[in-house]
Parts: C-alpha cells; sequence; structure tokens
C-alpha cells in the first residue's frame, strides 16, 4: 500500500467565523460538485454525511472523527464511495490570515500505488473547486453565524442520598429515558459547582452531580480511597437510578476519575466529556507526582486547613476577569473541605494505577479546557485530543477552548461551556 498526501491552500477575503460557519457546516451543501446531500448517525452518534455529486450515481458517506469549533478545523474519514481506498482521512482548518482567512484542506490517502495516485489527484481538482465554491457562499452570505448562549433551565433539583460505607450523596433532575449524565468535580470542588450544568441538560436527559468521598455530604470511605474505589462509587450510582449508560462529565480529578472508569467499563459507557485535563498523574514521573503530593501537603503539615490557603489556590485556578460572585463560589465551596479528604484526594490522585491506553477509547469524547486553564492549558489539551483521535479505534473526537475562562471554566463561563456541551451530548442522543 501507498500513501499520498493532498493539500490545497487558499485564500478567502472575509472573517475566518464566517467562512467557519458555511466550512464547519458539515452537512451542508456549499461544494459545487454536489447533488444531493443528507445527515446520519455513525456509531456512538457521531455525524456521517450521505452525498452524492453531479454525474454520478454512486452514495459517497463521510464520517467525522475530529471537530473544534474554537480551533475552526474538522477531520473526516470516507467509509464509502472512493473505491480502492484502504483509507482516506480528509481535514479543512480555517485560520486568519492579514486579507481574511486562509482554508488548509489536507487529505492523507491509503490504497494501492496506482490507484492511490489517481485518488489524490482527484481529490485535488475537488478541493480546489471547493475552495472556489466555498469562496463563492461567503460571498453569497450564505452564512449563519453561532447561535445565541444556552441559558438555564429552570429544574427542579432533588437530594439523593446512597446510605453506606461510604455514604454517597447526589444532586439530581427528574427522571427521564436514556442515558445518565454524571457529573464528577474536581479535588477542590463540590457537587453544587455543576447547577448550571444540570439545570442546561435536564430538559433533554436525565442528570446527578455526585459529592465525591468525604465532600460535601459525601463521607470518606474505611481506607484511604483509590481510583478503584471511585469507580465503584459510579457504579452504585448506576444501580441506584436504574442507569443502563454514563455520560460522564468529569472536571481535573474528576475527568480523570472518568476516563479512569471509561477504560474500565467500556459497556457502560455512552460518551465521556473532559474539562481540565484528563490523564492526571498518570503520565507523571514518581519524581513529579512527589513534588505534587509535597506542595499539596505541606501547608496541612503545618496546621493549615483548606480554608486557609483557599485564596492561594482560588487564584491560580482562575482567570483574569473572574467574577467576584463566582470567586466567592469557589472560596466558599474549598473552605469547607476537610483536612482529611484533601489529603486522602491528593493521595489517590498521585497514586494512578495505569497510563492510558487511547487505543482503547472507543466512545464520543468531549475535551473542553479554559483559555487561561495554568493547570490544563489548551496546548495540552488539543495534544490529548489529538492523541486519541490517531489511536482510538473509532475517533470520534470534539475540542474546545472556552474565552475567558481558567480551569474552572464550567463556572466562569457557563452558557459558553453548556452551548459546547448540550451541543455534543444532544448531537449524540438523537
Amino acid at each position: 500500500m501507498a500513501v499520498e498526501r493532498v493539500e490545497v491552500v487558499g485564500q478567502i477575503p472575509a472573517p475566518p467565523e464566517a467562512v467557519w460557519a458555511i466550512a464547519g457546516d458539515f452537512c451542508g451543501s456549499w461544494h459545487p460538485a454536489i447533488a444531493s446531500i443528507r445527515a446520519e448517525r455513525g456509531p456512538g452518534g457521531a455525524l456521517v454525511r450521505a452525498f452524492t455529486v453531479h454525474g454520478e450515481e454512486r452514495l459517497f458517506r463521510e464520517l467525522v472523527i475530529y471537530r473544534s469549533d474554537s480551533d475552526r478545523c474538522l477531520s473526516y474519514l470516507a467509509l464509502e464511495g472512493i473505491d480502492g481506498a484502504e483509507r482516506y482521512v480528509g481535514r479543512i482548518v480555517i485560520s486568519p490570515s492579514e486579507t481574511g482567512c486562509s482554508v488548509t484542506w489536507s487529505a492523507e490517502i491509503t490504497a494501492a500505488s496506482m490507484r492511490a495516485a489517481q485518488i489524490a489527484a482527484g481529490t485535488k481538482l475537488i478541493f480546489e473547486s471547493g475552495l472556489a465554491g466555498l469562496n463563492a457562499a461567503v460571498e453569497a452570505g450564505q452564512f449563519h453565524l453561532p447561535g445565541p448562549l444556552v441559558k438555564e433551565s429552570v429544574s427542579e433539583l432533588t437530594t439523593l442520598t446512597l446510605s453506606g460505607n461510604p455514604t454517597l450523596a447526589l444532586t439530581v433532575t427528574p427522571q427521564r429515558e436514556g442515558p445518565l449524565v454524571l457529573f464528577l468535580h474536581g479535588i477542590g470542588g463540590a457537587r453544587g459547582n455543576w447547577a448550571a450544568q444540570l439545570h442546561a441538560v435536564a430538559p433533554f436527559a436525565r442528570a446527578a452531580a455526585l459529592d465525591l468521598r468525604g465532600y460535601g455530604d459525601s463521607t470518606l470511605g474505611p481506607a484511604q480511597s483509590t481510583v478503584d474505589d471511585h469507580c465503584d462509587d459510579i457504579l452504585r450510582v448506576m444501580q441506584a437510578i436504574g442507569a443502563d449508560q454514563l455520560i460522564l462529565v468529569g472536571l481535573s480529578f474528576g475527568a480523570w476519575i472518568a476516563t479512569s472508569f471509561a477504560l474500565r467499563y467500556p459497556d457502560k459507557m455512552h460518551s465521556l466529556v473532559l474539562s481540565g485535563g484528563c490523564t492526571g498523574m498518570s503520565e507523571a514521573s514518581p519524581q513529579e507526582r512527589e513534588a505534587f503530593r509535597h506542595s499539596r501537603e505541606v501547608p496541612l503539615n503545618a496546621g493549615q486547613t483548606p480554608a486557609d490557603f483557599a485564596p492561594a489556590v482560588v487564584k491560580v485556578l482562575s482567570g483574569p476577569n473572574i467574577t467576584p460572585a463566582v470567586q466567592a463560589e469557589l472560596l466558599a465551596t474549598m473552605s469547607v473541605i476537610p483536612v482529611a479528604t484533601y489529603r486522602d484526594a491528593i493521595t489517590c490522585f498521585t497514586n494512578p494505577r495505569e497510563q492510558f491506553d487511547f487505543s482503547k477509547v472507543n466512545l464520543p469524547v468531549l475535551l473542553i479546557t479554559g483559555q487561561h486553564d495554568r493547570l490544563a492549558p489548551p496546548t495540552e489539551i488539543r495534544e490529548v485530543a489529538r492523541r486519541i483521535t490517531a489511536f482510538a479505534q473509532q475517533p470520534d473526537v470534539r475540542f474546545e477552548q472556552i474565552l475567558d475562562a481558567g480551569h474552572l471554566c464550567n463556572l466562569e463561563q457557563p452558557s459558553a461551556y453548556n452551548k459546547v456541551l448540550v451541543d455534543f451530548i444532544e448531537g449524540r442522543l438523537r
């Protein structure tokens, strides 16, 4: 087999967001070669476009494998219609330029040597005519800029307490059919930090936010917690609520737990949303883990409580324009964390069981991080998204950056966060 690469670059004198509004419409009919097109859903709810071209009867089908509205980037995999192609991956990226924007359209083609060259030549022509059609569509004003951000609904939230050792407390939305959307907070958080997201999801899915062991109204277990213990707690929640599948939404420490659960129990997963991190300490060296643990335990060993160092921690976690109200909420949440709980979480976090094998990720994944996140900066999370796309068996990956937000992007910019979250989840529940 041979591998051929094609790249076509064009300039369009229009704002990048206007061009992306057209090019990012995966099932739009703006390409001049398209005769008919319709949207379908592939594995796990991933978007598929099925189309025909002028002068041919055959059907082409292409699957989105990666998308980022933040980066104005989209990658797709050909499923049907290109004879002789063992694998065909296309990618379109819209970037700002001095004259408006630059459009880079590329493809990597794997096929028998002669056929690969033929497909590459045809691809180049398709891309060139597509750029011309994209420019014409922009000039004709055939685009719609993103709609309003998602606002919270007014939904009834209730408390559910699961007795046992540990006792687990959850905030839950009204009963609905389908997977349970379960929110997991970070080391300095609590289930109340997800209130805006519970309200956003409640109109179309059952959702719950869990106080992790020792936090809020949940109790610590009989021994030092491990990631396996947290996974067992998630299983208890599923059983209590009667959920067959999960959409896990984790932030930081919660994102690491969510990924760990997804890899242990893939049959129980529908999709995965990871905010402000993913790998945790699983890829850190023993020295890095020890340094992280030591730095967090120094104030505790000196007799301080989380309430004493909460202002310094919140400053690190926050974006530069955090509102006083959100800052006060973060301070209040962290100030009530017991010392024993904080120690337990730090020890758990710095003792991962394994390094994640992204080739085993076989479900839709959304990765979100704040523009000003110091702990999980966009460059780092974007790279994790790239790795999952490269190694997953059936990639369906989306990466988004929440502007003007720090590590706790769901709290600092709830409307922007909810828009991405709802778009991702609703699209895969259709």
